[in-house]
């Protein structure tokens, strides 16, 4: 098996996830008592807040730096957001990163969709280090209109999801908010945030949702197996 490097903790939430997807898809494919053999580097979440995600590449590649000195074939960035530097990242570092981007836009493409509605951090739905990669697979990409609307993902992202809250308010407003994109015309749904499948599932919508937790867990593991 390959040797994964995951960098978690932001949040730990979603990183429970992240290590118990990867290792019931590795048992699932080789059985027994087999499962992934991986290193995890657990940021503190508030350090990055406190310095702003524009400001912490130096956190990620502190981390990345030591899962490659513990001997990490590939480095997986446990969120949506931190892919803001991956092609920094792999670059610097000279071992490839499993970009989760990239690994959602082959899933939607295979599927056969054209036009996707994307909620996540402000970040991820505002720059283009995520929808260009989405773009470059052929996908047209919506995202909320209104500045209000993202503020309140973003909020609930941070102070809910991102340590275990889950609020059902926070659900029903972010099912209209999907519905809003649904209207404008998404054929899919991406949930471009690794905490929000905590709150919304497939169950809640008649049209494709894509889980990018889960797509980026399948791809790790046929890394690992490879």
């Amino acid at each position: 098996m390959k040797k994964i490097g995951l960098v978690g903790g932001i949040s730990w939430v979603s990183t429970l996830d992240y290590y118990k997807f990867i290792n019931e898809g590795v048992n699932a494919k080789l059985g027994g008592l087999n499962a992934a053999e991986c290193i995890i580097y657990s940021l503190n979440f508030g350090d990055i807040q406190a310095q702003g995600w524009v400001n912490s590449f130096g956190l990620l590649l502190n981390a990345c730096e030591h899962l490659k000195n513990s001997g990490a074939d590939r480095i997986v960035l446990c969120a949506n957001t931190a892919h803001l530097f991956a092609e920094r990242l792999q670059n610097t570092l000279k071992l490839p990163i499993i970009h989760i981007g990239t690994e959602t836009a082959k899933a939607i493409q295979k599927a056969g969709f054209k036009r996707a509605g994307l909620i996540g951090t402000k970040f991820t739905m505002e720059m283009d280090f995520y929808k260009n990669k989405l773009e470059e697979y052929g996908l047209e990409v919506l995202t909320p209109e209104h500045q209000e609307t993202k503020d309140y993902i973003q909020h609930t992202v941070k102070d809910e999801l991102g340590v275990g809250l889950i609020n059902p308010e926070t659900k029903v407003r972010y099912i209209s908010i999907v519905e809003e994109l649904i209207v404008r015309g998404a054929e899919c749904i991406i949930l471009g945030c690794t905490e929000i499948p905590l709150l919304l599932s497939q169950d809640d919508f008649t049209i494709p949702v894509f889980d990018t937790t889960k797509i980026h867990c399948e791809a790790i593991v046929e890394y690992i197996v490879s």
